[in-house]
C-alpha cells in the first residue's frame, strides 16, 4: 500500500512562509491528482489545493489564492505546497492526499503542523 509522507511543517511567524512536501512511496499507484487538505483546531478538516500529475492543473480554496502555490516533482513523486504571507488563521494539520482519475481521495499522509504566530 502507498504511503504518503509530509514534510515541511512548523512554527512561523505571521507573514512568513514555509513549504510543505508530500513524498509517495511509490512511483505508480494510481494517482491522477493530488490534494492538500487541512484541519484547524477544533475544526473540520477543509480543502486547500489540488493539482494533477499529468498537466500540473491546479485549483485553491478562495482563503489560499494568491498566497499559496501548489507544485509537482513527477520523478520524485512528490508534490509540494508553497505558503506564503501565512496568517494566524493558517493554523492548521496539513494533510496531504492522493485520488485516482474518478472518485475520492483514497490515500492520505500522517499530516504535518503549521503553526502561525501573531
Amino acid at each position: 500500500q502507498v504511503q504518503l509522507v509530509e514534510s515541511g511543517g512548523g512554527l512561523v511567524q505571521a507573514g512568513g512562509s514555509l513549504r510543505l512536501s508530500c513524498t509517495a512511496s511509490q512511483r505508480s499507484f494510481g494517482s491522477y491528482g493530488m490534494g492538500w487538505f487541512r484541519q484547524p483546531p477544533g475544526k473540520e478538516r477543509e480543502f486547500v489545493a489540488a493539482i494533477t500529475w499529468n498537466t500540473g492543473s491546479t485549483n485553491y480554496a478562495d482563503s489560499v489564492k494568491g498566497r499559496f502555490t501548489s507544485s509537482k516533482d513527477n520523478a520524485k513523486t512528490t508534490v509540494y505546497l508553497q505558503m506564503n504571507s501565512l496568517k494566524p488563521e493558517d493554523t492548521a494539520v496539513y494533510y496531504c492526499a492522493s485520488r485516482p482519475f474518478s472518485g475520492t481521495y483514497n490515500y492520505w499522509g500522517q499530516g504535518t503542523q503549521v503553526t502561525v504566530s501573531s
